[in-house]
């Protein structure tokens, strides 16, 4: 995607990649595409934390991506960055060309005033024009942070390393445009909500509104990691 070119490869992932991070920073106010988030190559050193309000009764809606329905595949995601419950990360334009291709990963520091409750985060090429393309995205569940065959819940408050698998893409990133990160709890009603209460995941009917803290700095490295391929 990008170059919108056919390319035959002889492994996958390919060998050559570089995995190359680029980290959470904030001027405390990442709420929405309007807020002060962006993506740098280092991490901040004592820069505040992000917050928002999850409400599983309002749920944020699906809108293209990896889900099997009408409107799915790559899509204009600026109508979900307007809401104040997603976190906006925004690098700056790139000045090459910059492919990246192979498995996308994230690592986030978070607390919650939860036990259990969701967080997702969604790779996007912003274009010139202010486009913003989803490319791939991923979920955790944080009661299984430590593997899906056991639940442990959180401790309200408490910081926990959350690392969360992207799935994978194959997009150049054109001169001019710049990396995206969204970060929130919902994408409804392609996965299921959280509710927040950690009741059994199949009959739990309670449910709570609840603060996700996202924790980025030199002691929480909270990153995105792209698998970017060299020029020839």
């Amino acid at each position: 995607m990008g170059a919108n070119a056919w390319r035959d490869e002889q492994a996958w992932p390919l060998a050559r990649s570089v995995d190359t991070a680029y980290f959470l920073a904030s001027g405390g106010a990442a709420n929405s595409l309007y807020g002060n988030g962006r993506l740098q190559p280092a991490a901040p050193e004592g820069a505040p934390s992000d917050s928002y309000v999850y409400n599983p009764d309002n749920p944020v809606p699906t809108l293209g991506g990896g889900a099997y329905l009408s409107a799915s595949g790559p899509t204009d995601h600026t109508p979900i960055e307007r809401r104040d419950d997603v976190l906006v990360y925004t690098g700056a334009p790139v000045d090459t060309s910059m492919e990246v291709t192979g498995f996308v990963k994230m690592v986030l520091y978070i607390a919650s005033d939860a036990v259990d409750t969701d967080f997702v985060t969604r790779l996007c090429d912003v274009y010139p024009d202010g486009r913003s393309i989803v490319l791939c995205d991923g979920i955790a569940r944080t009661r299984h942070r430590e593997g899906l065959d056991r639940e442990v819940f959180m401790t309200p408050g408490r910081v926990y390393e959350l690392p969360i698998d992207l799935g994978v893409t194959s997009n150049v990133f054109l001169p001019g445009h710049r990396v995206r990160l969204e970060v929130t709890s919902s994408c409804f009603p392609r996965f299921a909500r959280n509710l927040n209460t950690g009741e059994p995941e199949a009959t739990g009917t309670r449910w709570q509104v609840t603060r996700q803290t996202v924790h980025h700095s030199c002691a929480h490295p909270a990153r995105l990691i792209l698998p970017v391929i060299p020029p020839e």
